[in-house]
């Protein structure tokens, strides 16, 4: 785990740099919406674009208003600095306005050598579905014309059934974190979904296997408080670590980096178009509050959480300017306190350090209140 925490604190890790060394070529995305299976499947590296708690923003502010997401103007910052030029290209999606902002104030400053705009509904009808399949088609065709490859049907299945198996691989992580003594903690837990994110994809099975059978009796006792933490984009290590370190345990967490963008999709099919597949599995189980119509349903994902993790109180997340999710947690926090569950609301700045003392206060009060483990 040592080696794995160490090379999740970087954007590029040794693993890319190797990757880089020996030719490979590596794809940025962002949203959860983008199926990585194709860029695997045409012997692409598709890395997960990440800030990791980047509080300067001076050359991202200059381009993008500093009320937009503190989140997207640190990943810009990230671009506009050098730190990915290690990338070969970049698929855009509109997953939120400040993302799609982000990345074409990034284009216009720094041209990407390829750049895909994969158009994602905001509804999972059947018409919206036959829509996606179809932008994935252009998606897979992007990638053929440019990188000057052929990606065929068998590889896809290939890259699919893989990417069930490492799915597969983090929800025993999660389910081995749920237990009474978890066996990991929320940011280690993170440190693990970042690697296998940035990683080429026969790794990334590879350093979860690890990870499983280092921590298989492996057991954490003493906490004060299990907590489920849900919200915005978060890959903020501190931030879960200032939690963890006053007694208060993540076991569960409903995060675009973390369970909502493999636990839903568990369950793919295993025949079939596999483009067909994708657009299915990407598109009805696409828990994000950009989805229409679809709050129930994220609703009662947040509450098996909380009853599978036993917590004693759940703690929403997002960040100043993140409107989709704002407004969610609103939802979710009168959703949860209905049921009896305990729920600490912030707002906080991405990656600001001057707002780690006023969030560690809020957590303490909130664990005052909600005592011990039940």
């Amino acid at each position: 785990m040592d080696e794995i925490i160490k090379q999740s604190a970087m954007i590029e890790n040794d693993h890319v740099k190797k990757w880089k060394r020996d030719g490979g070529r590596v794809v940025g995305y962002i949203c959860l919406a983008t199926p990585t299976e194709i860029m695997d499947a045409a012997g692409l590296l598709p890395f997960r674009v990440r800030a990791l708690g980047n509080s300067q923003t001076e050359m991202a502010d200059a381009r993008l208003s500093r009320f937009n997401c503190s989140f997207c103007r640190s990943c810009l910052q990230l671009g506009l600095d050098g730190t990915y030029d290690f990338l070969d290209g970049i698929i855009e999606t509109n997953g939120c306005d400040h993302l799609r902002g982000m990345i074409e104030n990034w284009d216009y400053a720094k041209p990407f050598d390829f750049l895909h705009y994969l158009k994602v509904p905001h509804l999972a009808d059947p018409s919206s579905l036959k829509y996606y399949e179809e932008d994935l088609r252009l998606y897979k065709q992007a990638i053929e014309n440019h990188f000057e490859v052929t990606i065929t049907e068998a590889e896809l299945w290939n890259q699919i059934q893989r990417e069930d198996r490492v799915r597969e691989k983090l929800k025993t992580i999660y389910e081995m974190r749920e237990r009474a003594e978890p066996a990991f903690t929320g940011a280690e837990v993170l440190s693990l979904f970042l690697m296998a994110t940035a990683v080429p994809a026969a790794v990334r099975e590879k350093l979860l296997d690890q990870a499983i059978a280092e921590r298989k009796d492996y057991k954490i006792r003493g906490y004060k408080a299990r907590l489920l933490l849900g919200g915005s984009a978060t890959d903020e290590k501190d931030f879960i670590q200032g939690i963890e370190s006053m007694g208060g345990l993540v076991v569960a967490d409903t995060l675009c980096y973390g369970s909502r963008a493999f636990w839903p999709r568990l369950n793919q099919a295993k025949a079939g178009d596999p483009l067909q597949v994708l657009a299915k599995t990407y598109l009805e189980e696409l828990l994000c509050p950009r989805m229409f119509q679809d709050f129930p349903r994220r609703r009662d994902f947040v509450l098996a959480a909380v009853e599978r993790a036993k917590v004693d109180g759940v703690i929403l997340v997002h960040n100043k300017f993140c409107d989709v999710h704002g407004v969610d947690n609103v939802a979710f926090r009168l959703a949860l306190e209905k049921k009896g569950i305990p729920v600490l609301q912030l707002e906080k700045e991405y990656g600001a350090s001057a707002d780690i003392g006023r969030m560690k206060t809020r957590v303490q009060a909130f664990l005052e209140r909600i005592g011990g483990p039940q």
